[in-house]
């Protein structure tokens, strides 16, 4: 069973940090862009950032570049999102996605495979 499995999200004050971590079982991640998307109430589906597959080229919204960081670790099927200096504007449920590697830098469309989402709420 395909599966996409995100975990980390949680409670911090401004300026904090956190680190997701989005899992695959049922799949190699490897030859996979895999990307984070965030949904806050009242608000569209944003794309915060991605990875892509073998060479693992990165991309990120303007609002989190310079804060937020992708690294993947497919030894262990793993994808991070590691989030510094945390603003309430980033709260939200954040939620990976993943779909087979394109030619060229990853983009946050055409996603296949979703994870359940893991809240993160940044208080002031």
């Amino acid at each position: 069973q395909v599966q996409l499995v995100e975990s980390g999200g949680g409670l911090v004050q401004s300026g904090g940090s956190l680190r997701l971590s989005c899992t695959a079982s049922g799949f190699t991640l490897a030859p996979y862009d895999i990307a984070w998307f965030r949904q806050a109430p009242g608000l569209e589906r944003e794309g915060v950032s991605c990875i892509g597959g073998g060479v693992g080229r990165t991309n990120y919204a303007d609002s989190v570049k310079g804060r937020f960081t992708i690294t993947r670790d497919n030894a262990k099927n793993t994808v991070y999102l590691q989030m510094d200096s945390l603003k309430p504007e980033d709260t939200a449920v954040y939620y990976c996605a993943a779909r087979f590697a394109r030619i060229g830098s990853c983009r946050f469309s055409g996603y296949g495979y979703w994870g359940q989402g893991t809240q993160v709420t940044v208080s002031s």
